[in-house]
């Protein structure tokens, strides 16, 4: 049975306690050679050595990726004119800042149009007079498959869907995600059924999403965003679907964070522009940007998505629709432009 000293180490090993036991102290031995040793015997040995050959190494099949493997993004940049305002201290061009002034703008509409002027799903969704649970279903595919940008952003979303209540699957015959959808069809079926059984778990979608009756708006979107986090579905999505049914009326969830984190364009925007990474930090300079803009949170997430991209996505609106007005005066008063 080996016995340790009081410097928690073998009594046999431990020049102090040893020399006090007149103990042998024992030979530390190395696991490995150094390098030198390594060095040198590699070159007695030779690189031919039939005594200790090398293992060719195996090149990488075309198409998969190692995870050492480095994403490259190549960032559209204005050029530097002096810009400065300490809402966005990553900025140093007023083309940008104009740009994301006018993609929040652009997103703050598109809320304003799920609550009050909703039209494809959207109208479906709000929709009070249909049952809760089909509601729910349906905003779920609507953020985890994604509108796109054609004439019929919904198109897709309505091939796929079933109901609720049937307990089938989406076709997912020829339907793509949109540019913020998680649709994976290698991973739908697990996508799927960890949302049905998160659901079950609390009895029904909508005691899900309703949570504790005394949270708040705010407090009910935070806790639920931190439960659905559900194999395959992003944080986008995530984001997406609780924004959905806040707006459209059928739960009372309000963002009061945008849940920065992980690898989205959001979370990259939000960092490049408000010049920090740290998580509170972050969160901090996002809601005061989003005060002063007199804009809702909520109206960052797609609009620091958009901006990153330098690519805009209606998520469901028209691409061509009219911005905020009043959001765009506020925002390009509070920068300065």
């Amino acid at each position: 049975m080996p016995s340790f000293c009081r410097h928690n180490h073998l009594i046999q090993n431990c020049t102090i306690c040893s020399r006090e036991q007149n103990l042998a102290v024992r030979p530390i031995v190395s696991g490995g050679a150094s390098t030198r040793e390594r060095t040198h015997r590699d070159d007695d040995d030779g690189a031919g050595s039939a005594a200790s050959p090398r293992t060719p190494r195996t090149p990488k099949p075309a198409g998969t990726r190692s995870s050492r493997d480095v994403r490259v993004r190549r960032l559209t940049r204005g050029a530097d004119d002096g810009f400065h305002s300490s809402l966005v201290p990553g900025l140093r061009s007023s083309e940008d800042a104009e740009r994301l002034a006018q993609e929040i703008a652009f997103a703050t509409r598109r809320l304003t149009a799920i609550e009050t002027e909703p039209a494809g799903l959207w109208l479906a969704l709000a929709d009070g007079a249909s049952d809760v649970e089909e509601r729910s279903w349906l905003a779920f595919l609507i953020a985890y498959i994604g509108p796109d940008d054609s004439d019929q952003p919904f198109a897709s979303i309505e091939a796929a869907h079933t109901s609720w209540a049937s307990g089938d699957d989406p076709n997912w015959q020829g339907v793509e995600a949109g540019p913020r959808g998680a649709l994976d069809p290698e991973r739908s079926a697990a996508t799927l059924a960890a949302y049905r059984a998160w659901a079950q778990r609390a009895g029904s979608q909508a005691a899900a999403f309703t949570g504790e009756s005394a949270w708040t708006p705010e407090r009910r979107f935070e806790r639920v965003y931190e439960r659905l986090a559900l194999p395959g579905l992003t944080r986008d999505a995530r984001y997406e679907l609780l924004v959905l049914l806040g707006r459209s009326g059928v739960y009372e969830l309000r963002g009061g964070t945008l849940a920065l984190s992980g690898e989205n364009e959001a979370t990259w925007a939000a960092k490049r522009a408000l010049g920090i990474g740290d998580p509170l930090l972050l969160a901090r300079r996002a809601a005061d940007l989003a005060a002063a803009f007199e804009a809702p949170l909520e109206a960052l997430d797609l609009g620091l998505h958009n901006w990153g991209s330098g690519k805009r996505t209606g998520a469901g609106l028209a691409l061509d629709a009219e911005v905020d007005a009043e959001v765009l005066a506020h925002a390009q008063d509070a920068l300065r432009l």
